[in-house]
């Protein structure tokens, strides 16, 4: 497999069979797209998936060891779509793993009356106007930060894709949470499944893991709270059975 510039081949930590390709001045995953893929209600035999902002593909191709169905990803950025095609062909899984370069806004358009079973997205936290306090470097920056699309894009655009009694699932952050509820009902999505991360008890939630359903009716579910860590700095049991996929 070619690698470009400071490219590297890791493992990915939730199944040591897979492979991806990372860059730490492009991309590279964090734990809350590990977070998101496990959270996610994933059809396992019948169905498709989208996975929106894929980055380098890391949650299709963590969900593909979850299912059997058909999965799709779009990213914007060319460089991380490059990535997320190399890192498919890869793991061989080019079968059923494809990708799209293209804007999420684009989508509904694209697919038209194509709708999905589940729409996953890790999509740009963070509303920064001023451009002092976004990424110096323009991948992350596009990245992490509401460059081309708003939250309320990514609602839209989920809400156009999926099917009505089909899954969307989201992670983000807490303080975002209101906006999310509040997206998710006035484009038809039922918020359904909540569940906040936490750096270790005591200190405030930092991930907000959220699903809902297309047409749904209403009926939310809290989970218990998760924690990243212990109060010795470990990974808790459940956050190292996510990570390197000995949950079960």
């Amino acid at each position: 497999m070619q690698l470009k510039e400071d490219e590297r081949i890791d493992d990915l930590l939730a199944d040591q069979t897979l492979q991806i390709i990372q860059s730490p001045t492009k991309f590279a995953f964090s734990i809350d797209a590990v977070l998101l893929a496990d959270f996610a209600t994933t059809p396992k035999t019948r169905g498709k998936i989208l996975d929106l902002c894929s980055g380098n593909a890391v949650i299709p191709l963590l969900l593909s060891r979850q299912s059997n169905v058909p999965i799709t990803g779009v990213e914007i950025q060319a460089r991380l779509y490059d990535m997320a095609c190399r890192s498919i062909e890869l793991n061989k899984l080019d079968h059923q793993i494809d990708m799209i370069h293209g804007d999420l806004k684009d989508m509904p358009d694209h697919f038209k009356n194509n709708k999905f079973d589940l729409v996953t997205v890790n999509p740009p936290y963070f509303q920064t106007e001023n451009k002092n306090h976004q990424n110096h470097n323009d991948y992350l920056t596009i990245a992490r930060h509401e460059i081309y699309c708003t939250l309320e894009d990514v609602v839209q655009s989920c809400s156009k894709l999926v099917k009505s009694g089909g899954k969307v699932a989201m992670v983000h952050r807490p303080s975002r949470f209101v906006d999310i509820i509040t997206l998710f009902r006035q484009y038809k999505i039922e918020p359904k499944r909540v569940r906040f991360v936490y750096p270790k008890e005591g200190k405030e939630a930092n991930i907000l893991l959220i699903e809902g359903i297309r047409d749904g009716n209403p009926d939310l579910k809290l989970l218990s709270p998760l924690y990243a860590f212990d109060g010795e700095g470990n990974y808790t049991k459940e956050v190292e059975g996510i990570l390197y996929g000995r949950k079960k």
